[in-house]
């Protein structure tokens, strides 16, 4: 009865597997794995019973009939023999089970074996097609790993059997073995050593994939001393194999005895004794020059391995002194510099558009682009998703599954303007969901945030149960809907719903009155997730991002293919690689890579949850093997529209790779790279304190890069000096970007895209970086005079993401300054700027003002925020909320107004200080000195005021 409950509970599972994938159109991905497990664990159970039993028989069939046993062994036999047959028939069958789940378990690489495609280049040390290494290497030495366990575990049966039926005797140190003992226990051992002689001979292979103390790959020891060693190791484990053969026949011991001690030893002296000897008195005095060649290996193949051989390094010397009329030439990009801060402005959308406590946003926005108005337009975007724990008592088995179903629409602010009040400017928001986007479906019922399961669809005609969205204005009437898609299993007979109750332990499922015969159960909504498993080949990115595409709203998601066996190719964690301020460390199932493309576009629809795969990098052998593998599964990119090539981009975790190994391999000379005397790192995250180990994330911006001819959608990240402990200084010394639009034309690729442009400064251009211009914003006098204006009142100042941006000759830098409450309904309004250019800084009300102040009066060009009044009144940062977790609609939100007086000493003390920064950038003292003077008073009374109050 326990078996029958647990093989139901199994095939329960499955069954639900079968129904997931086929709804989705990928049953072949889950069959395939299937067939490819259940032949696999059949082979390894083979493999290794049949064996097992065979040479278990032959040693009991062939014991001495009259042999003379000691009574301890007699004891042994009477013990031993009424479970003699279960045990000659169940060690093998246990033994069969374990081996067949651990080669079922590799079924990944014997279908890459099965379908390998040549990468079309050799490695340098072995002359073999890269293929190779990444897909017939990994598979030979499994093979050889598995039938090395077959044979040992044989050989020691065979000693244990004939050992109990007294084939082999023991009387003091004499060791008697009786001949068909003698015969099997040589020939076995004698397959041992010949596997193992394979095996060495297949390590001098894997040396390429190593990782050394210097390099991975083979090194100037490894190539003259370890690679030599190992072929006369695998050669002489033959021969011993050789002699246990000849055993076999003549009996003698002695030689093959011999061989083995002498195996032993030469594995010492030529394994491990000469590689050191080598090392230490060649290599280690003369390493530069010795190792150069091997280097240069390394270096040539890792930048092609990630990706990196083909980029365009620009000596870059940067201006750094601030002209007036210096950004003229670079009006688009400045236009365009995003001041609203993803990782800032979550609590605004909450507060402006949550609308009911059963909706969220995360805490993490994202960036896109559109066209609006025949312009591009860079907006941080969110979907507006549901929060069941947000329902409190009312969050029933039926709210949670059957009425709250699904999360409504996207918004959208442009990523450069704000009001004057300091928030965001929404180009799409509100329920129903307006705005510049178009009309699109804006109900998300797969989104990153949604319920683990809900049931949806109905009967033709029956009311609908499902909540659409909350109405607006006073009245408490909500829209209804009924799911129109094909999101999900159906729940049309008793067994599927039996089968999915029992899946996620809930029998409201077979109960309810709700699940009807045209009820679908939609589950495994989040789109990485969906991604992961009908790909289960790729690698997804950690962030998919939602966009509106063709009418209706989208998840994109970016996947890739890894491995960790191309020759010579530097090795990277993954998770640490990237993990940043942006992005915490995560777990990752392939963490060790060495080789990264992003062969795969991926979409998930956020109504029905169809997933989408176009083949993105069609020259990627290891994608072109999985096309082999799962022929219909990934649709060519000649199938993606323009619309959604305008939003696909280039991805962040991709470009953190790239940036990883830049650091160090973007010196391509082999005796400089072994000096590490130009090794880069990148900057800490700036905002974090000067403890934080947290790196600064890169930057989604559109700009003009030199070698560019127009501005496109960037991906970008900056590198100072390698830390070396107290002696590291915060100076730029590269600027790295990517062009990461793809374009907007039916099935054609952009020809710029993923173009990698290395800006690098001179090592006497001492162009501060991050750090070092965050400390000097902390830092200056008015600055900081500024922020404590802005803290009256019991307000938080928040710096907002510090960009940096090559206009003008030079590096532009750009923090935003947001003001928050510290009340409960408080949200960050968008109040300052500050901006640096070389040593000098800036600090306005709206960009454009700060960059006409920083580039002597006029800087060329107009911000995106130049339509902002620096004279209107500042809104305070308290939101004002309904009972039910948002505004209703509204966008003021404000609640705790400063006083009329207070208002009035606010814009007295900016425009003193306004006073102050003219007169200091016109060099009048005696006006900066007054106007300081006119300054301090304006704050006593607002502190003697604040005091009153």
């Amino acid at each position: 009865m326990a078996v029958l409950v647990i093989a139901f509970f199994v095939f329960v599972g499955l069954y639900a597997d079968v129904l997931w994938y086929d709804q989705l159109g990928f049953l072949e991905v889950l069959t395939t794995q299937w067939i490819a497990r259940t032949v696999l664990f059949l082979i390894g159970f083979v493999a290794m019973a049949l064996p097992v039993w065979a040479s278990i028989q032959i040693a009991y069939r062939t014991r001495p009939v009259y042999a003379k046993l000691n009574s301890q062994l007699d004891r042994y036999q009477e013990v031993f023999e009424p479970l003699r047959r279960l045990a000659m028939y169940g060690i093998p069958v246990v033994l069969g089970i374990f081996a067949g789940v651990s080669t079922s378990s590799r079924w990944d690489l014997t279908l890459t074996w099965l379908n390998r495609t040549p990468f079309g280049s050799t490695d340098p040390q072995f002359g073999f097609d890269l293929g190779f290494f990444v897909f017939e290497l990994p598979f030979y030495r499994s093979i050889i790993g598995f039938a090395s366990a077959v044979v040992l575990l044989s050989l020691l049966l065979v000693a244990a059997t004939n050992y109990l039926y007294g084939a082999i005797r023991i009387s003091g140190r004499e060791v008697v073995i009786s001949k068909s003992a003698r015969v099997q226990i040589a020939i076995t051992a004698g397959l041992y050593l010949l596997l193992q002689g394979v095996s060495i001979w297949f390590d001098q292979y894997a040396t390429v994939t190593e990782t050394g103390s210097l390099i991975t790959g083979a090194a100037y020891t490894d190539v003259n001393a370890v690679i030599p060693g190992r072929q006369i190791l695998a050669v002489a484990a033959v021969g011993v194999a050789v002699l246990f053969m000849v055993t076999a026949i003549i009996g003698r011991w002695r030689l093959p005895l011999v061989g083995v001690a002498l195996l032993v030893v030469s594995s010492l002296l030529i394994g491990t004794l000469y590689p050191w000897v080598i090392q230490r008195f060649q290599v280690d005095p003369s390493p530069r020059t010795l190792e150069a060649p091997y280097i240069q290996r390394n270096i040539d193949l890792t930048r092609d391995a990630y990706g990196v051989s083909d980029i365009e390094e620009i000596p870059f010397e940067a201006q750094t002194t601030a002209e007036p009329g210096a950004l003229r030439a670079d009006a688009e990009t400045t236009a365009n510099i995003r001041l609203m801060d993803p990782l800032v402005i979550s609590p605004a959308f909450r507060q402006l558009e949550q609308f009911r406590q059963y909706y969220q946003f995360p805490d993490a926005l994202d960036v896109d682009r559109y066209q609006i108005d025949g312009e591009t337009q860079d907006t941080v975007v969110a979907v507006r998703d549901l929060q069941i724990s947000g329902l409190g008592d009312a969050e029933t088995w039926y709210n949670s599954h059957i009425v709250y179903t699904h999360g409504y629409g996207l918004v959208a602010a442009a990523g450069n303007q704000r009001s004057p009040g300091g928030q965001p400017v929404f180009v799409q928001s509100g329920i129903p969901s307006t705005g510049d986007l178009g009309e699109f479906e804006p109900r998300v019922y797969f989104g990153e945030n949604s319920p683990d399961y809900s049931i949806v669809g109905a009967p033709e005609g029956t009311k609908p149960v499902e909540l659409d969205y909350p109405a607006g204005g006073d009245n408490d009437e909500q829209t209804q809907t009924t799911f129109q898609g094909d999101g999900g299993p159906k729940l049309d007979n008793v067994f599927t719903k039996l089968a999915y109750a029992l899946k996620f332990q809930s029998e409201q499922i077979f109960l309810s009155d709700a699940v009807n015969t045209t009820s679908q159960i939609l589950y495994d909504r989040d789109p990485i997730d969906r991604v992961r498993k009908v790909a289960p080949y790729l690698t997804p990115d950690s962030d998919a991002y939602p966009s509106v595409v063709d009418g209706k709203l989208v998840w994109i998601v970016d996947a890739y293919t890894l491995t960790d066996q191309y020759p010579y190719s530097n090795k990277v964690s993954m998770s640490e690689a990237i993990a940043d301020s942006e992005t915490l460390p995560q777990t990752l199932p392939f963490d060790e890579v060495n080789y990264i493309r992003n062969s795969v576009k991926a979409t998930v629809d956020a109504y029905d949850g169809s997933v989408t795969l176009y083949a993105w990098d069609t020259e990627d052998p290891i994608l072109q093997t999985w096309q082999k593998v799962f022929p219909s599964t990934v649709e060519p990119m000649s199938k993606m529209s323009g619309e959604l090539l305008s939003h696909v981009r280039y991805p962040a975790d991709l470009f953190k790779m790239q940036r990883a190994v830049l650091g160090r391999y973007h010196v391509t000379d082999a005796s400089a790279f072994y000096s590490r005397e130009d090794a880069w790192t990148t900057p800490k995250e700036p905002t974090e304190g000067a403890n934080t180990t947290l790196l600064q994330p890169p930057y989604y911006l559109t700009m003009q890069m030199p070698g560019q001819d127009a501005p496109s959608y960037s991906l970008y990240s900056t590198f100072i000096p390698e830390a070396r402990g107290d002696q590291s200084r915060n100076v730029l010394r590269g600027y790295l970007a990517v062009d990461a639009d793809a374009g907007s034309e039916d099935g054609k690729r952009a020809e710029g895209y993923g173009k990698l442009r290395l800006l690098t400064l001179p090592e006497d251009d001492n162009v501060p970086g991050p750090g070092q211009v965050q400390a000097t914003f902390n830092s200056d006098p008015t600055v900081s005079q500024s922020l404590n204006l802005l803290k009256q009142g019991q307000s938080d100042v928040i710096n907002g993401n510090l960009l940096t941006v090559p206009v003008g000759g030079g590096l532009l830098y750009v923090q935003p300054v947001y003001v928050k409450s510290t009340g409960n309904t408080s949200y960050p309004l968008l109040q300052k700027v500050l901006v640096a250019f070389g040593d000098d800084i800036a600090f306005q009300d709206t960009l454009d003002l700060a960059l006409d102040v920083l580039f002597g009066g006029d800087s060329g060009a107009d911000a995106g925020d130049n339509a902002v009044d620096p004279d209107a009144t500042p809104e305070t940062p308290d939101g004002e909320t309904d009972g039910e977790g948002g505004t209703d609609g509204g966008t003021d939100g404000a609640t705790d107004q400063p006083s009329t007086e207070m208002q009035e000493l606010l814009r007295e003390a900016s425009g003193f200080l306004k006073a102050k920064q003219a007169a200091l950038a016109d060099g009048d003292w005696a006006a900066y000195g007054a106007a300081d003077a006119q300054l301090a008073e304006t704050i006593a009374k607002m502190l003697a005021l604040t005091n009153n109050e």
